[in-house]
């Protein structure tokens, strides 16, 4: 498949894929004429990468995930768990980070309120 075809069956944009090839997240072979030619399994892999963007991840860290979330779980060496449970810490310290910060706004505008206002 082409690769206008692959953005139109997974809703994404030619620029994205193109980056996503040159990320080495997803492959495709040269058709005689230059073209590139995208296998369809592709279409499930677009469609998991855009789910682990959206989960906040960057492209090198999906690129380490995509061997282990794509090998059977009885080949699975337990990389796959460390590395989503150091992800989800990170997001969870980046969210305590927003709410301390978040804190000290509501207090200064508490402190920093006119009379009769409501902070």
């Amino acid at each position: 498949m082409r690769i206008g075809e692959l953005a139109e069956a997974t809703g994404v944009s030619t620029r994205s894929l193109r980056y996503y090839e040159e990320q080495g997240l997803i492959r495709s072979s040269r058709t005689p004429g230059g073209w590139r030619d995208f296998d369809s399994s592709m279409v499930e892999r677009v469609v998991l990468i855009q789910h682990l963007f959206a989960a906040g991840l960057c492209s090198a860290t999906i690129n380490e995930l995509l061997p282990c979330l794509e090998a059977p779980p009885e080949e699975r060496t337990g990389v796959l768990e460390e590395l989503l449970a150091q992800q989800a810490e990170r997001l969870e310290a980046k969210r305590r980070d927003i709410e301390r910060e978040l804190d000290i706004l509501r207090a200064l505008r508490r402190e920093t309120a006119l009379p009769g206002h409501a902070a």
